[in-house]
């Protein structure tokens, strides 16, 4: 009996207990809830307003720097290299000594002649002498008798003959024609230079022209005088020139020679490849950045601002580019529409959709 009345109480207390424990559960509806709310997401975007206005067109090409002044030196004699006064990328001044051959030869060979004009000169004297005439002045002496004894004497021959002796002689001095720096100097002191052989470039880099070649279709872009943009492969630095040269022929591919003048303020060098920007101006143009404009479905689109609040997007098409912005119209066969002063996205939609909520910055 006692042993049935410990077993009830034990049952008791132990349901009991598992009431209490489900008793003390909280429900779940709210948290749920909660956690399935959807939290509308922000967009924020900064905006612009349409308007017309000056489209700058750019052309972009490839070009090379050429300088307008370039020689390659030579020596008109051979001899062996006595004195060489500067290396590769030094600057020289007009008339300024590069380098000099040994000139003990040609000085003999002048020397030799020397003694030959005199002799032939005694010569040419006794033979006007036998003419009746006591002088060597070719404006008291007829012009044929001078020239016949001048001739027999062997005079005439050895002044042609001074004049190459005296070139040569100077040749083996090798000038400067203008002020520039040196290049492709291969040859040092005391190695035998042949007459006729490269001995050195002068580069003038105060000045360079960039050749480029445009397409056909760009012809009616470009125009004498119009100014352009070079920038370096090697850096970004934007040097300001004009066009100088317009070749009036297209070649078998299609393209036309350009040239543009620019001035080097250091930096610049013969050869150096060059990116070529050319700028024409079309006005009333409808013109937004490029950040505005985005590729849906292999199509132009841009998003217009409702209220400050939607995004619509728009189908467009873009009529010109340059290194910032695009010139833009409407896409005719979208239904796109644009008006002047439509609010437009510049930033900010990379994500948005048709009809989105955007915060405006």
């Amino acid at each position: 009996m006692r042993i049935d009345i410990r077993l009830k109480y034990i049952f008791l207390v132990s349901s009991v207990g598992v009431l209490g424990a489900c008793g003390s559960q909280q429900p779940k509806t709210t948290f749920d809830s909660e956690k399935r709310q959807y939290a509308e997401q922000q967009n924020p975007v900064e905006v612009i307003i349409l308007q017309k206005g000056i489209f700058k067109k750019e052309l972009v090409n490839n070009g090379k720097l050429v300088a307008l002044r370039k020689s390659e030196l030579q020596f008109r004699v051979g001899e062996q290299l006595e004195k060489l006064s500067f290396r590769n990328g030094d600057a020289v001044n007009a008339g300024q000594l590069i380098a000099e051959l040994n000139p003990f030869t040609y000085r003999q060979q002048v020397a030799n002649i020397q003694i030959q004009l005199k002799r032939t000169r005694l010569e040419m004297q006794n033979i006007l002498i036998g003419q009746g005439y006591n002088t060597m002045d070719s404006t008291a002496i007829p012009p044929h008798i001078y020239e016949v004894a001048a001739v027999r004497s062997g005079f005439s021959e050895a002044l042609q003959s001074m004049k190459t002796a005296e070139f040569n002689l100077k040749s083996t001095r090798l000038l400067a024609p203008f002020s520039g720096k040196l290049a492709n100097i291969m040859q040092k002191q005391y190695d035998n230079v042949n007459a006729g052989t490269t001995f050195c470039t002068l580069i003038d880099d105060s000045e360079f022209e960039a050749e480029f070649r445009i397409v056909e279709s760009e012809a009616n872009d470009i125009q004498l005088g119009g100014e352009v943009q070079l920038i370096p492969f090697s850096d970004q630095t934007i040097y300001k020139g004009s066009i100088s040269e317009i070749n009036p022929v297209i070649d078998a591919n299609g393209l036309i020679l350009v040239k543009a003048v620019v001035k080097n303020p250091g930096g610049l060098m013969d050869g150096m490849n060059v990116k070529v920007l050319v700028e024409r101006e079309i006005p009333d143009q409808l013109v937004v950045p490029k950040s505005a404009v985005l590729l849906r479905d292999n199509q132009e689109v841009l998003f217009k601002c409702a209220h400050d609040t939607i995004a619509f997007w728009t189908y467009i098409q873009t009529t010109g580019e340059n290194t910032t912005s695009y010139s833009i119209i409407a896409h005719p066969d979208k239904g796109g529409v644009l008006e002047l002063g439509d609010t437009i996205i510049i930033s900010g939609n990379l994500n948005l959709a048709h009809e989105s909520k955007v915060n405006v910055k």
